[in-house]
């Protein structure tokens, strides 16, 4: 199986211990370059993430997603010579075939950044039609106030070259990171795209994932921008 030492999985990690050792045994088989942050995990994941073979930095307390990647995106950016890092999430529902084409896409097109979509042709959905009429609406809050065409704005799977990595700096500590991650690529003017992605929500990532109250929690802070 071909690999990819240049791009690094940044995974934040908050108590995912019954599926981090899976999700980061099968990505290493791809990408042998990842580092979780352990944001105040108190089930041990962190230790787990390392015995699979991830990098660990960790959190004493439980700070949020946004300032996790914040924590894995200097370290990947003090410590390492990636071209690329790909933010995945720890609970398995991301794919890697994903990741490789995005990476693929980045050479081929000389882009700095891509963006995973649920709503590109060729993606499959998996979500309630309520859930994506909220997020279709704040994806086009997040293109008024962007000038970015995104179809799917709270994604969390994106692809960052070094040169744009190197111009984000989260503030939002919690979900509403996400919006942040794209207003500041979108100040950049860096080339980039959208690429259909397929999300696999399993009974245990839906117990674990965003739910849809948060969803609308962040859509309402969109409008009141």
């Amino acid at each position: 199986m071909k690999t990819y030492d240049d791009t690094w999985l940044v995974v934040p990690l908050y108590n995912e211990k019954t599926v981090i050792s899976q999700v980061i045994s099968e990505a290493r088989q791809v990408f042998p370059n990842i580092v979780c942050i352990d944001d105040g995990s108190t089930d041990g994941s962190g230790a787990v993430a390392r015995a699979a073979g991830a990098v660990v930095t960790t959190h004493p307390i439980n700070l949020g997603q946004g300032a996790a990647l914040q924590t894995g995106f200097d370290f990947v950016l003090r410590y390492t010579n990636a071209r690329f890092v790909a933010t995945f999430d720890a609970d398995g529902q991301h794919s890697i075939d994903d990741v490789v084409a995005m990476r693929q896409a980045a050479l081929d097109e000389d882009l700095s950044f891509v963006f995973g979509s649920r709503f590109l042709d060729g993606a499959k959905r998996e979500m309630t039609g309520l859930k994506a009429l909220v997020l279709r609406t704040a994806a086009l809050v997040t293109r008024l106030q962007t000038g970015l065409k995104l179809t799917d704005a709270h994604n969390g799977l994106r692809l960052i070259r070094r040169d744009a990595l190197e111009q984000i700096h989260l503030h939002q500590d919690r979900m509403a990171h996400a919006s942040e991650i794209v207003e500041q690529l979108a100040k950049t003017s860096l080339p980039w795209k959208e690429m259909p992605v397929n999300v696999r929500y399993t009974d245990y990532s839906r117990s674990k994932g965003q739910s849809l109250l948060n969803s609308v929690n962040i859509l309402v802070e969109l409008v009141m921008k």
